[in-house]
């Protein structure tokens, strides 16, 4: 499904809008494999799609041919922005501030033209650089990934930080190995679950529910939660 976002904004703003919308559609449906513009006047909301189209092909961000399209590398780069300013806002909302779906994506739909480099850098490193979204999308990855360090203590932190009696919503999980994942799921442990730690020696043991069960150090630092009381 693609994420559509309708233009808003100031006056002065709606063209650029306009265009980011259209841009982010184009690199959506690339994910699907979908480059053809048939596609994209399918799922647009754009009153005039076909203009937009051809101001990012003048403006060198896309190139057509026939039905094809095909994004440059500067289009690649701006769409991949929008994508990843789009899917860490709505992890943050969702996450963070618990907010429902629908309200999410609204908001997030308002973040994803305005957050700067260095802010998108900060709440992606506030969250603990999360491979996803809350859709289970991917989220580009931005510099500060690779910087990836755990000097701060955020809100959404690893399961392995917990302490002994703490419990935590499963915010997201990035697994180094994807075959984890069917089994962490086995195990109860999917986003939107409450898990509590009960010792971290010798073993790690949580508890899900009513289930107890003991897990690898390594997978509970895969585990990523948002502290709960009770």
């Amino acid at each position: 499904m693609v994420e559509l976002c309708p233009p808003h904004g100031e006056e002065d703003q709606i063209k650029r809008q306009k265009l980011e919308e259209i841009l982010e559609q184009i690199w959506t449906l690339r994910e699907e494999g979908k480059t053809r513009v048939s596609d994209i006047l399918s799922v647009t909301l754009e009153a005039d799609p076909r203009s937009l189209l051809d101001h990012l092909v003048r403006e060198g961000h896309l190139k057509m041919a026939g039905d094809e399209v095909a994004l440059t590398k500067a289009g690649d780069e701006w769409g991949r922005g929008i994508v990843r300013r789009f899917r860490l806002s709505r992890r943050l909302l969702v996450d963070v501030f618990d907010l429902g779906d629908q309200e999410a994506t609204r908001q997030a739909c308002e973040f994803e033209h305005i957050l700067s480099p260095q802010v998108t850098d900060s709440v992606c490193t506030f969250l603990g650089h999360p491979t996803t979204a809350p859709d289970g999308k991917p989220i580009p990855r931005g510099d500060c990934c690779a910087k990836y360090r755990l000097d701060l203590k955020p809100l959404v932190s690893r399961l392995s930080d917990l302490a002994p009696g703490e419990a935590g919503r499963v915010a997201f999980m990035t697994p180094g190995f994807t075959s984890r994942l069917p089994k962490l799921g086995a195990m109860g442990l999917v986003p939107g679950s409450t898990v509590r730690l009960r010792q971290k020696q010798p073993s790690i043991v949580l508890e899900i529910g009513e289930t107890t069960l003991a897990v690898d150090e390594e997978i509970a630092k895969e585990i990523f939660v948002k502290r709960v009381n009770g």
